[in-house]
């Protein structure tokens, strides 16, 4: 009962067919303007100042990174538990990554922030965990009096809020990915949420080596510098038109298949993770007090140890670890500012409960009562002393392919 791939349907094959018919797929030149009405939409319902469409998740995060001017010396502090790209941005503008410890929420320690934290720290980097929110209220607490850029990874959270407001759109900048995996996709696809204008134009400049050609006003940033090419299309802004207006049924479907999954926990005695605002919750996950039930619960159709997700364990950014690039002159390392080491037991808070811990996926995809069915085997818990066989994790996850991203 796999969450992880959103369906395409009618909706996005006229929408694309409309955006071909226009033989013109530029977004800067074409009639029809899908990527700007897009932007405009998506800005008006998280309420971000303003969104930039590009081509991916990875781009969003590096081009909001540059856009507040992150660079060479500069730390940014990053969670251990997410995909390798929160822990790349920083590298592809020249600053260093610095490893922060999740709680038991799955989603950055505040803490750990605060124990982080050093003269050199620019940015800090929340991640949105399997659409989890962080605990946004201290984190922008805390970057404001170290007077640092909060850069919201809302990949894994498009269109899921806390409190009254959209993840991504709550501090300086924030990033959302379209990919397969994704609450919106369209295959491979990306948008910058940005809340300051001068900001917007760094961004604009930056994934668009072609800037100064645009017959476009921007804020004046002290001269076009040289750029990227991280531009979306037209195809793709027709289909993010038609994916944002499936979006609030998606989170609702979700939301309502939580309240049902979750009420089968409870009434099983399961421990169920701690959540930063539960009034908007639509992800659930149980963090157990041994490994050993967390492997013996992984077994359920619904469930999957968050350990055995390896591709989102810090332990397996070999790269990142060894602090190889793909010259050793462009190596940000060694522009950093003190020396930054890694080892694989430098978060091990965050390993043990990644070890202890099972994401339970919501079925969104099914009726609610085929959920109810399968949530109904949650309310016969085995009971603990049943555990007689110790079952340890090895040191590194094993690479088999995750259930859900």
């Amino acid at each position: 009962m796999d969450d992880a791939m959103q369906r395409l349907g009618v909706r996005e094959w006229l929408a694309a067919g409309h955006a071909i018919a226009r033989h013109d797929l530029r977004r800067n030149t074409g009639r029809g303007q899908f990527c700007a009405r897009f932007e405009k939409r998506l800005a008006q319902m998280t309420g971000a100042r303003r969104v930039l469409t590009i081509n991916s998740g990875t781009s969003a995060l590096t081009c909001a990174l540059a856009a507040l001017g992150v660079g060479p010396g500069d730390e940014v502090l990053v969670p251990a538990y997410t995909w390798m790209s929160s822990a790349a941005a920083p590298l592809h503008v020249g600053a260093v990554p610095v490893f922060v410890d999740i709680d038991e929420t799955l989603t950055m320690d505040p803490n750990d922030i605060e124990r982080k934290i050093t003269p050199h720290t620019r940015a800090i980097l929340p991640v949105h965990m399997i659409n989890r929110p962080c605990d946004m209220d201290r984190i922008l607490g805390i970057a404001r009096r170290h007077k640092l850029f909060v850069v919201e990874d809302a990949c894994q959270a498009v269109g899921v809020r806390y409190h009254d407001k959209y993840c991504g759109a709550i501090g300086d900048a924030g990033a959302f990915s379209f990919n397969q995996q994704k609450n919106m996709t369209i295959g491979e696809g990306g948008a910058v949420l940005l809340n300051d204008e001068k900001a917007y134009a760094r961004a604009y400049n930056y994934h668009d080596i072609g800037v100064a050609f645009r017959n476009m006003s921007l804020p004046d940033t002290g001269g076009v510098f040289v750029g990227m090419n991280l531009r979306s299309n037209e195809l793709q802004g027709a289909m993010l038109n038609a994916q944002l207006n499936r979006l609030p049924g998606r989170i609702e479907k979700m939301r309502r298949r939580y309240e049902v999954v979750r009420e089968a926990l409870e009434k099983g005695g399961y421990p169920i993770a701690p959540h930063n605002d539960p009034s908007n919750g639509v992800a659930l996950a149980v963090t157990f007090e041994t490994e050993v039930e967390a492997v013996e619960f992984s077994k359920h159709k619904l469930a999957l140890r968050l350990y055995d997700d390896s591709k989102h364990v810090y332990t397996n950014w070999d790269a990142i670890l060894e602090k190889r690039t793909f010259h050793p002159k462009m190596n940000p390392w060694a522009w950093a500012k003190r020396e930054i080491e890694y080892s694989a037991d430098m978060c091990e808070k965050t390993l043990d409960i990644l070890k202890r811990s099972c994401r339970v996926a919501l079925g969104e995809r099914y009726p609610v009562p085929v959920v109810k069915y399968f949530a109904q085997k949650f309310r016969t818990r085995k009971p603990r002393e049943e555990y007689v066989e110790p079952v340890l994790a090895s040191p590194r996850p094993t690479n088999k392919p995750a259930r859900a991203a």
